[in-house]
């Protein structure tokens, strides 16, 4: 693998987040993406912390999409978040790009975003989208597919609410701080107004 520049940090617990939004027609220039701007604007309310960006536009090309992760964790992104290309189409190889360049699955994250997204819609169980760890020999990072409308990024990012602002359905952002942990990456924290970050009592710090 060719070398890339790495990432650095403005402080030691700054969170490098990988964006990349898989679209033909957005790649084309026949429309304005939508993916990434959304996720932005999530990730900028939920954390307490500023992250660093490094946003990536591209087409519905397993072997684009590939090359794209692995050079966003080459480059030191603790967490990739992609967004599209995770339906039933044969164009929609979002999925299969990104169990190619994976250490090990994490089933449970899609899991959940199914769970969320069919209190909306039955044809949440046609998303395909997969959650993995890809491990270098000194980094790893977490790479989850998400959906491609903003409306349901929102959603499965932060959850579900009932009328008195209580959670119903956990998002799956609340388990991405811990897993960050886990896999040696920086220390995060969110918002709880937007998303409750969960870890173990033994790993909050004071």
């Amino acid at each position: 693998m060719s070398t890339v520049a790495a990432l650095q940090r403005e402080h030691p617990d700054q969170l490098l987040v990988g964006l990349v939004s898989v679209s033909d027609r957005a790649a084309s220039g026949q429309y304005e993406d939508q993916g990434i701007p959304a996720l932005r604007s999530w990730l900028e309310k939920a954390l307490v912390q500023p992250a660093q960006y490094q946003e990536r536009l591209v087409s519905d090309e397993q072997a684009v999409i590939s090359a794209t992760l692995c050079e966003l964790v080459q480059m030191g992104c603790d967490l990739v978040l992609t967004t599209g290309g995770t339906g039933p189409a044969r164009r929609d190889v979002t999925p299969e790009a990104t169990l190619a360049v994976a250490t090990r699955e994490m089933p449970g994250f899609a899991e959940q975003m199914r769970q969320i997204s069919l209190k909306f819609v039955p044809t949440a169980i046609l998303s395909r989208q997969v959650a993995v760890i890809r491990e270098l020999e000194k980094h790893a990072a977490l790479i989850i597919n998400l959906p491609g409308q903003p409306k349901a990024i929102q959603e499965t990012l932060e959850g579900l609410r009932d009328a008195h602002g209580d959670s119903v359905v956990p998002g799956i952002f609340a388990a991405v701080p811990y897993c960050i942990d886990l896999i040696g990456g920086p220390y995060i924290d969110t918002h709880p107004e937007i998303v409750r970050a969960f870890r173990p009592k033994s790993a909050i710090r004071s």
